[in-house]
């Protein structure tokens, strides 16, 4: 723990342009928040692993015709059959939209459910709870134009939305509209995940992965709140050691009740308990968008759409990486789909953000970039 203290340090002093080479891992500092802990290096990238899913591009149609846009919130229904997916309106914004962002799939693809029209703006990450009530991560504000065109678009965003399974809101946490510190405010929340005791998570700062250096605006953390939305705490902070974050993406939790953080910016997983006590530090799953365990058999879900030389030097490759939440060992590798363009800020290819799994072992990816939509991986030789 003293060395990446340490480390920590060392990098919060040196800024972003005079970093010794010894403390940052990639090769150049040409994009914003390239730096990594140092401990990220002297972990092997985990590529060459058996693929044992088919891949089917455009899984599910939207009503209407309409077409997809960026998706990175999904999530499996209470049912453990219908997939829910945060559509952004067909492009990467709801703020001037009327159509319901959040659809309802069957296996088939069909939309049988939506809901949030006029509410949502961003729709980033999502959680269905026991009672199948659907919980979404606005993770952002309207900018001006969006105000300009829709003037009640400034009224939303940055909060987290509890809804019905039949579209009622229920429940607000955050202020729509406003960004700031809980209990009463987010800044740009990524997650919400409801824990088995009804206890909710949300995980703060989207732009945290591209600051070097501490200070007021740097900020990332998560927070508890009790079932009725009343505060319980918030724990993490900025920064590169254990327990510390640059940009908390996506959250889950596995049998033993244990919360695993996708702390995208520092390319790992950490571990807690429920209460915010650091458990463990993983980096063999990369560089991590979204993240998802199954209960019942503890198999890790992580969605890599962002790796580069840049963000996650090394030889790291975009992609769905899949192993054991109890172990910590990667069984298999999903490769990027090829693109003319890459997802995330460069590098090959691309890889959806958002992840999820049915009962059947089928897992359904929310695309977003170059290729959007969804995209269903059906397994072939794993059980």
């Amino acid at each position: 723990m003293q060395k990446r203290q340490s480390t920590t340090r060392l990098l919060m002093l040196a800024g972003a342009t005079g970093l010794s080479l010894a403390m940052i891992s990639a090769p150049t500092m040409a994009q914003r928040g390239a730096v990594q802990p140092d401990e990220h290096s002297a972990q092997q990238p985990v590529n060459n692993l058996p693929n044992p899913y088919v891949t089917q591009r455009n899984f599910g149609t939207l009503p209407d015709g309409r077409s997809w846009g960026s998706v990175s919130a999904v999530n499996v229904d209470v049912d453990g059959v219908h997939v829910w997916a945060g559509d952004r309106c067909g492009t990467n914004s709801c703020a001037t939209s009327d159509v319901d962002p959040m659809v309802k799939l069957d296996p088939n693809g069909r939309v049988v459910q939506s809901l949030g029209a006029g509410q949502i703006i961003w729709p980033h990450g999502m959680d269905v709870d026991a009672q199948g009530n659907v919980w979404v991560a606005d993770a952002r504000l309207a900018n001006d134009n969006e105000i300009a065109e829709n003037p009640e678009a400034a009224n939303h965003g940055s909060a987290v939305l509890k809804f019905s399974p039949d579209g009622e809101l229920l429940m607000v946490l955050g202020t729509p509209g406003e960004m700031g510190d809980p209990p009463t405010h987010f800044t740009e929340p990524n997650d919400v995940l409801v824990a088995p005791n009804g206890n909710i998570y949300v995980a703060e700062t989207h732009t945290a992965q591209f600051q070097e250096e501490p200070g007021a605006n740097a900020k990332s953390r998560i927070s508890i709140f009790a079932p009725d939305g009343s505060f319980i705490k918030s724990f993490g902070q900025w920064g590169f050691g254990d327990g510390e974050f640059r940009s908390p993406h996506s959250l889950a939790m596995d049998s033993q009740g244990r919360l695993f953080v996708a702390d995208r910016g520092n390319n790992r997983i950490q571990i807690f308990t429920q209460d915010g006590e650091h458990l463990d530090t993983w980096y063999q799953f990369s560089r991590i968008s979204g993240l998802f365990i199954d209960k019942s058999n503890d198999m890790l879900y992580a969605i890599d759409s962002e790796s580069d030389p840049n963000y996650n030097p090394g030889g790291w490759r975009k992609g769905l990486r899949v192993g054991s939440a109890r172990t910590g060992e990667v069984y298999y590798f999903v490769p990027e789909h090829m693109s003319e363009r890459a997802s995330g800020m460069g590098g090959y290819g691309s890889m959806g953000e958002g992840v999820t799994v049915d009962n059947q072992g089928n897992v359904y990816a929310g695309e977003v970039g170059p290729v959007q939509g969804m995209t269903k991986f059906v397994p072939r030789l794993a059980p």
